[in-house]
């Protein structure tokens, strides 16, 4: 298959290294110095040399800011009857793009990053396929992502943007307020350490992306109930409330079994 590869970057890397043995695979790049390193694969900074190509699957990963105009730089050269996918982590505005796009399409989520996660033993990630798409570009993603030993989840748009509100969200924003009230520690502890390194992780990642994260409909809702809790918490510790700590570690480790 003829596969397109819209963005040298992390991800975009990762996916050509993947798949370039079995397909013929292009990357796409605007910026001739992101394909320096791209390795078994062609290597396109104009259009014209993509209508050339002519791409029976294009995946789509560039930075989520770019998403759509990634699209619609491409879209106007591409065969009729090309397959086009995303693999990003914000679903917001795709699914009325595809729509009025004319073109078959597949939208997956491998919820894994080069930040934290071991790309050689991936078989403790997991990966979202959208279930409204082309369904032999979804049988395509979820080959790949099982020969990765991903685990695989199937939702529609709205099903994915909930699960993202959920399992990123907290996270991050977790993270931004620990980063908020951090102070210099001469000798920091075991567990301090492990989450400053989660917080220069989530702070590498590109704003936009955390904003859109974070700007995510499905976030408040999350965000409040961080609040609620931290709200409890403090009235317990105030309070030096042996009973109420008790209680409240019982519930939360209910939580994590």
């Amino acid at each position: 298959m003829r596969i397109l590869i819209l963005g040298a970057g992390k991800m975009g890397s990762f996916f050509t290294d993947v798949l370039s043995f079995e397909h013929e695979v292009a990357v796409y790049d605007v910026n001739p110095k992101r394909l320096r390193f791209m390795y078994n694969c062609c290597r396109f900074t104009q259009t014209d040399e993509i209508a050339d190509f002519k791409p029976e699957l294009v995946i789509n990963a560039a930075t989520v800011k770019y998403t759509l105009d990634a699209f619609r730089q491409v879209l106007p050269v591409l065969p009729p009857d090309c397959i086009i996918s995303d693999i990003a982590s914000v679903k917001t505005g795709l699914k009325e793009f595809y729509e009025h796009s004319g073109f078959r399409f597949v939208s997956t989520h491998p919820m894994f990053g080069p930040t934290f996660a071991n790309l050689d033993k991936l078989n403790t990630e997991n990966a979202i396929i959208i279930k409204e798409g082309d369904h032999l570009g979804r049988i395509f993603f979820k080959d790949i992502y099982q020969r990765l030993g991903l685990n695989i989840f199937e939702y529609t748009f709205e099903e994915h943007d909930e699960t993202v509100a959920y399992s990123l969200s907290i996270p991050f924003v977790s993270t931004f307020v620990f980063a908020a009230v951090m102070k210099h520690q001469d000798a920091p502890g075991t567990t301090f350490k492990r989450h400053m390194a989660i917080a220069k992780g989530v702070l590498n990642e590109d704003d936009y992306l955390l904003q859109e994260i974070l700007f995510n409909p499905h976030t408040p809702a999350q965000v409040e109930g961080i609040r609620t809790e931290l709200n409890e918490l403090l009235d317990i510790i105030s309070h030096k409330d042996a009973e109420g700590m008790h209680a409240y570690l019982s519930k939360i480790r209910e939580k994590i079994k």
